[in-house]
């Protein structure tokens, strides 16, 4: 069988959706297929096509293909469609390495199986054992779970694979790089020898090779993406930094790159908590999650990125693997990956579906090994970029200001008005006039005019998936129909409102960090609705949520702070 390879598309967008094979390019029974029609896809991702009469007639596959190209439904089209039957025992065990691709996998087999009358379980470590014990005996065909709690499962006896059929490894290098080998080894120790194996991974090293070769039975290779994995739709920059000072850096490349949203990642767990504070502080929508974080904090955060309340989520690696978020613009490495690996998955989770992504990274002098060897390994070469000079960062600051006019004149101006705009700028002095008149209008904003304008760009709030309204799974890769075109918009991200305390330096007040205790303490306020922080000689100024903006003034009414009786309310006119 030939490898297919990804290939970046030319002409239209319309055009591109006609060249694409529809489902009727795969013999899917008629129940599966309502399913499919149902869910709203249109066109099978090339993993799904290349995958799936290989895997329909039972062969063992070992199928690279980077994150995000559809290889959920790649699997699991033909176990619901060919592989498994309606009878009352596991058939189809599916090994992931996070409980979130554990359920992802579980949700959209759910889906593909509504009509077919399989029921698939997520099994995974964090929940409670009683439950899925309790959902595994009412009986299900398919069982999705990471390697720790399946196993578990096998030694208590709840889990009984005597009689499965298929055995699916998905993310098989993460699971390797995460230590699962023992584990995934005892497992499948425990199956049938005469299962199918299909094995998906984004790369296919050394390890993964070695698993291969240990338990699948002559398989199939299917790359679709080859030593140029995930070159294809995800653009590739760098900028050289000095390593330190790296979050002042980090800002001026989300200034001048602007990402509708981003993962923002970091090596540490510190950095992660740092960076994301940092950038809240500069107005961004910004929150961060690692390993240590409890399930359900994750839970709500993902629910809020996915909502497009959050603009860039700051994580580590361990903390990203089995996030889905489909319409992720851009990757930011804010630290280098230490391997090669690591940057392919990192980078896998923007351009998916078919959409282009953007993969930046701060690279220090210590990374240029690792970016040699990812050059050397994948073939991938990112493009060279220079952080912004100080005219570029001025041409940023002067185009803040007209989106201030902007915002400020929405309406048309009166027939007089434009004749004599037009008459204004043939006179032979119109710079000097024109000055004045700006002069009058940004003095409206006092001394902070470009940080309060670049504060109203850095607050604009990503598009929500489109699912986030109902709460429901994350989209499949699979292309989907479009919204018609009366479709109403989802709600945005409420807007921040600038806020002014009467409280500056000569009162005492010097840190970011007093003020937010001072505000959790007179306003109930918490640390995460503050943002931009200015502090004045004679006065303070930062955002909050719109919602709790005029609430605030009644909260501190006649408390005290610093030897003063605290004033604070909406900052006029943008501020003092």
């Amino acid at each position: 069988m030939s490898t297919a390879t990804d290939t970046a598309s030319s002409g239209s967008e319309h055009e591109e959706l006609l060249a694409q094979p529809s489902f009727d390019a795969l013999p899917l029974t008629e129940p599966v297929r309502r399913a499919i029609d149902e869910i709203g896809w249109t066109h099978p991702t090339p993993v799904q096509l290349e995958t799936y009469e290989l895997a329909a007639a039972g062969r063992d596959l070992v199928v690279q293909s980077r994150t995000g190209t559809g290889k959920t439904a790649a699997f699991g089209l033909p176990i619901v469609d060919r592989l498994v039957r309606p009878e009352p025992h596991v058939q189809a065990l599916v090994l992931a390495p996070t409980r979130e691709l554990a359920l992802q996998s579980q949700r959209e087999i759910q889906r593909l199986a509504r009509h077919v009358g399989l029921r698939a379980v997520a099994i995974y470590g964090g929940a409670p054992m009683d439950k899925q014990i309790r959902q595994l005996r009412e009986g299900a065909q398919i069982v999705s779970g990471t390697p720790g709690r399946v196993l578990d499962h096998l030694r208590r006896g709840t889990l009984d694979v005597s009689r499965l059929r298929v055995l699916v490894l998905d993310e098989a290098d993460e699971m390797l790089s995460m230590g699962f080998l023992q584990e995934v080894s005892a497992i499948i120790e425990r199956l049938p020898g005469s299962r199918q194996t299909m094995l998906f991974s984004a790369t296919v090293d050394d390890a993964v090779e070695r698993l291969s070769e240990r338990y699948l039975r002559d398989p199939v290779l299917v790359s679709l993406s080859g030593d140029a994995v995930g070159a294809q739709s995800v653009s590739h920059f760098v900028y050289l930094v000095r390593g330190t000072g790296k979050t002042r850096d980090l800002l001026k490349v989300l200034e001048v790159e602007d990402p509708e949203s981003a993962i923002v990642f970091c090596n540490t767990k510190v950095e992660t908590e740092r960076v994301a504070t940092f950038l809240r502080e500069q107005g961004y929508a910004a929150r961060w999650i690692s390993g240590d974080l409890p399930q359900s904090e994750r839970e709500k955060v993902m629910a809020a990125t996915r909502r497009g309340e959050i603009r860039f989520l700051v994580a580590t690696d361990v903390a990203a693997r089995g996030i889905d978020i489909s319409h992720l613009t851009h990757v930011v490495n804010y630290d280098f990956p230490e391997t090669a690996e690591q940057y392919v998955h990192r980078t896998g989770r923007t351009g998916r579906a078919g959409r282009t992504g953007t993969a930046l990274s701060l690279v220090a002098p210590r990374d240029l090994g690792a970016l040699y060897y990812l050059r050397l390994q994948y073939g991938i070469t990112p493009v060279e970029r220079a952080l912004p000079s100080r005219g570029e960062e001025a041409t940023l600051h002067e185009a803040d200001r007209i989106a201030l006019l902007e915002e400020a004149f929405p309406g048309e101006p009166e027939a007089m008005d434009r004749a004599v705009a037009r008459r204004l700028l043939t006179h032979p002095e119109a710079e000097r006039l024109l000055g004045g008149l700006l002069a009058a209008f940004f003095g409206r904003f006092g001394e902070d005019v470009d940080e309060q304008a670049a504060a109203r760009r850095r607050a604009k709030a990503p598009a929500p998936t489109p699912d986030a309204a109902s709460g429901g799974p994350e989209p499949s890769t699979a292309t989907e129909k479009k919204p018609s075109a009366g479709r109403s918009e989802p709600a945005a991200r409420p807007r921040r409102v600038l806020m002014y305390l009467n409280v500056g330096r000569k009162d005492g007040l010097k840190r970011r960090e007093e003020l937010r205790k001072l505000l959790a303490e007179v306003a109930d306020l918490a640390g995460d609705d503050i943002a931009r922080i200015r502090i004045k000689e004679t006065h303070t100024h930062f955002d909050v949520p719109a919602e709790v903006a005029d609430l605030l003034p009644e909260r501190v009414r006649g408390k005290e702070a610093f030897g003063r009786s605290l004033t604070l309310e909406r900052a006029r006119s943008g501020g003092r």
